[in-house]
């Protein structure tokens, strides 16, 4: 009995590597698989001693060259003799063209001390003085100006009765009578006093 192979089944021998594409892979992607198996160990440890010890950034311009080499492929294909002179030469370019760049551009400043210092809400100020605002509207007049001449202006009992032309003894009142009011007045609109 003869078992035939369904398409939908796949074949169980080992496959050659295919690209992306199904395709096998090119001469140019050869050229860098090659490339990478015989030169990326020396060339990573050549690099790590350029950037002292960097090991992101050393695989960063390990990775930049080989990406050279592969836009280069053409070139490379003609040299005789071994490309690792090439490939040492475009990383130690890479890694000096890397420390020119970060020379030439100004030394960036860390946030983080920034995050530290507090800062004073303007928006929580404002929004308090609102609230503020709105309770002194809803006293008597007689209140609100007593707290105004005492506690906004900053005077004395005695200096805010000269002002309002009234006894001292009215001014000190008002004064509490005015500030039960803001209080009940403030609670009523969710601040804890």
């Amino acid at each position: 009995m003869r078992v035939r192979k369904d398409s939908a089944v796949a074949d169980e021998r080992p496959q050659p590597h295919r690209h992306r594409l199904g395709r096998p892979p090119g001469p140019d992607e050869e050229l860098m698989r090659a490339l990478y198996r015989e030169h990326a160990g020396p060339l990573l440890a050549y690099v790590l001693r350029l950037v002292a010890g960097d090991r992101q950034r050393a695989e960063d311009v390990v990775q930049e060259t080989l990406i050279r080499a592969w836009k280069n492929a053409g070139q490379l294909n003609r040299a005789t003799g071994s490309v690792r002179p090439w490939l040492v030469t475009v990383a130690r370019r890479i890694v000096i063209d890397g420390h020119r760049s970060r020379q030439a551009r100004p030394q960036e400043v860390d946030p983080s001390p920034l995050e530290v210092i507090p800062a004073e809400d303007e928006i929580d100020r404002a929004l308090w003085l609102m609230t503020l605002s709105d309770a002194l509207e809803g006293l008597t007049p007689a209140h609100r100006e007593v707290l105004v001449e005492t506690y906004f202006k900053g005077r004395t009992v005695n200096e805010a009765a000269q002002t309002l032309g009234i006894p001292s003894g009215t001014v000190r009142s008002r004064v509490f009578y005015a500030l039960r009011s803001m209080k009940l007045a403030l609670e009523e609109r969710g601040v804890m006093t």
